[in-house]
């Protein structure tokens, strides 16, 4: 791990500064918007246009970069960000801070693809895995540090607004002035949509369901929490309790998804993820049970991202799980933009509460579709008992709104590559060395 940091700091470090500067301007929103007397579905609508945004990014950024290069694209987003930032609380009016975060979310979406080219590229086969992993490391804690930074000035003021503008202009420095070579950027090609469907049903239709759970916990959080009457320290606090449970709970839940029937795990966690969202509306006036309630959501939300995709890929071939992380971005996009207007609309019809009963009923979705999916197709796991070897669970989240999807499944393609690999030396070695492959 140390020698990942030390090939990559400077990369990881404007990471880290991307990350607060994205993290405060998400919580913000709902923070000022409230100071500002916009409503809540008004806050919906900028919520949702971010990611709308972002989406947008994922997909003409790669142009971008093939015409004009990493460093001008880079350069020229992050300044747009920085720009952006500012003029939040210059043009206080819905209309414009939905323009304004379509801008924001297209021009972050840009800079995650190229900062994290790069980071893929100084990645070699043997240290990929390590890499996803201070990766995912790195985006927790920019955004948990975020929270942080919300308690320094007035949320009525400008500071809160320049410091994100600061960190975001700052991240150019340390990737700009990189030792590490500009890789050559090789687009992949998405896999069409029904035949990603057709894969893997419910790694499908989970992803777009989560995708509106995961813009809940980044935009709309802050609305709810504003709504209830939480101090800005208490909802720095109550947003923190999510990414943490999110970092804390990814590993045992990695470690049970190498060695059980995924789409049981699968199950079990969308349950318990929307149980911790019932005790968050049944006690969501004792503080502390409410950041109880967010640790444990955020700690089963976030990991069943990276279960969907590592159940996915025991369902395709090596070469095809890259062209398959495009459709895991697209249609979690797609999930992350309606569902801020859904959870908007049933917080204006039915009050502060209506936050947590949309995310019980996603929850309850992705686990009762993964109850009827094991209706309709046989197990890996039982049916091939001998011989399955499930494709590796990487800690990969959507705290950069999925991205590095492309890059966990980089590190999925190699391994399953080499297990390949492994298997035909063995065969080829003699009839018994290949039994277990």
């Amino acid at each position: 791990m140390f020698k990942v940091i030390g090939n990559a700091w400077a990369l990881l470090l404007g990471m880290m500064f991307l990350m607060v500067g994205n993290g405060m301007q998400g919580t913000m929103m709902g923070v000022r918007g409230a100071l500002e007397g916009f409503s809540t579905f008004d806050l919906s609508l900028i919520t949702s246009a971010y990611f709308l945004g972002f989406l947008g990014g994922s997909r003409l950024a790669p142009d971008f970069i093939r015409r004009v290069g990493h460093v001008r694209v880079f350069a020229a987003l992050g300044s747009l960000v920085s720009a952006a930032l500012i003029l939040y609380p210059a043009i206080a009016h819905p209309a414009a801070w939905i323009v304004l975060r379509i801008l924001v979310g297209f021009c972050f979406s840009g800079l995650y693809v190229t900062a994290e080219s790069w980071l893929n590229n100084a990645a070699t086969n043997d240290t990929r895995g390590q890499t996803l992993s201070v990766y995912m490391m790195v985006q927790m804690l920019g955004i948990i540090a975020a929270q942080g930074l919300l308690n320094v000035a007035d949320p009525a003021g400008w500071i809160l607004f320049v410091i994100p503008s600061v960190l975001v202009s700052i991240s150019f420095a340390p990737i700009l002035l990189s030792v590490a070579p500009t890789p050559s950027f090789d687009t992949t090609k998405s896999m069409r949509l029904l035949e990603l469907y057709r894969q893997s049903p419910l790694g499908f239709v989970g992803m777009f369901l989560l995708g509106s759970v995961f813009a809940a916990q980044f935009g709309m959080s802050a609305v709810y929490a504003t709504q209830i009457g939480l101090s800005v320290g208490q909802i720095s606090v109550f947003i923190s309790a999510i990414f943490v449970g999110a970092t804390a709970l990814q590993y045992p839940i990695g470690f049970l998804s190498d060695r059980m029937d995924r789409r049981v795990l699968i199950i079990g966690v969308a349950l318990l993820g929307a149980l911790a969202a019932v005790m968050g509306w049944l006690f969501a006036s004792q503080f502390w049970a409410l950041c109880v309630s967010a640790f444990l959501l955020g700690g089963m939300s976030n990991p069943l991202y990276a279960l969907l995709i590592a159940y996915t890929n025991d369902y395709l071939e090596p070469d095809d799980m890259a062209a398959a992380s495009g459709g895991f971005i697209f249609v979690n996009g797609l999930g992350a933009v309606g569902g801020p207007v859904l959870i908007g609309w049933i917080m204006t019809q039915f009050g502060p509460g209506g936050f947590w009963s949309v995310i019980i009923i996603l929850m309850l979705a992705i686990a009762g579709y993964g109850g009827y999916r094991m209706t309709r197709r046989e197990s890996l796991y039982t049916t091939e008992a001998e011989a399955y070897d499930p494709t590796p669970f990487a800690p990969v989240t959507a705290a950069g709104m999925a991205i590095a999807a492309e890059v966990a499944q980089d590190y999925y393609s190699d391994i399953d590559e080499d297990a390949d690999e492994s298997w035909s030396q063995d065969t080829d070695a003699g009839p018994d060395t290949g039994a277990n492959a």
